[in-house]
């Protein structure tokens, strides 16, 4: 038979393990709300294959920027690195979306968009441009100027 005081701290031990794992489930409204609802930002960050920076600078240049505006993305702003090799290969872009859920609707209209799909086949003729995409959400802090 465990003691009293060994009875608590089994007891301890279960009720903490179980919210912590309850915690990591099941997410605050305040969480879940914040994700589908309130202005979001997308980083991206693409990877072209070699010598083919420039093919992917002028798609978006002359499709994808306008394609983005006509789906409901807001156009930030568009960098490449300034050292290399990233300079070489790299271009990063940011979006702004009314919410997450605008955001995902946004993608999958662009993604069908046969405009698009004709401006990808056509600057793909060679091989593909970008071999590797990366895609960060953000929100911004109450201290930024974006708000």
């Amino acid at each position: 038979m465990l003691s009293n005081k060994r009875f608590g701290l089994v007891l301890l031990a279960v009720v903490f393990g179980a919210g912590f794992v309850l915690g990591n489930l099941v997410q605050p409204s305040s969480v879940l709300s914040a994700q589908s609802s309130g202005t979001v930002y997308e980083m991206r960050t693409y990877t072209s294959g070699p010598g083919k920076l420039s093919d992917l600078q002028a798609r978006f240049r002359d499709h994808t920027v306008g394609l983005f505006e006509r789906h409901g993305m807001k156009n930030i702003g568009y960098w490449v690195p300034t050292d290399a090799p990233q300079s070489e290969n790299t271009l990063i872009y940011v979006l702004e979306y009314p919410s997450r859920d605008a955001a995902r609707a946004s993608w999958d209209a662009f993604r069908a968009d046969p405009d698009w799909v004709e401006a990808r086949a056509e600057s793909e003729r060679n091989g593909r441009l970008a071999i590797n995409v990366e895609s960060v959400f953000m929100t911004a802090t109450d201290y930024s100027p974006i708000k």
